[in-house]
């Protein structure tokens, strides 16, 4: 999809230095790549201890197809 942004250059310099990215595209992928890994992860600390696990259940049995 073609978008046309507006983009502050000192950030877009700074993360330049930060990235092995050549061109914006690349970079802009990369970043947003990083944006959804983050809150993806994000997302799966908020729902810690809320998970409760069944204490009998065998996983190396079910990997054995017991």
């Amino acid at each position: 999809m073609r978008t046309n942004i507006l983009l502050d250059d000192k950030l877009l310099n700074e993360a330049f230095k930060l990235s092995s990215s050549k061109t914006k595209k690349d970079l802009i992928h990369e970043a947003l790549e990083e944006y959804v890994v983050s809150h993806q992860i994000k997302n799966l600390m908020d729902i810690k201890g809320k998970i409760e696990f069944d204490e009998s259940y065998n996983y190396k049995a079910m990997r054995e197809g017991k």
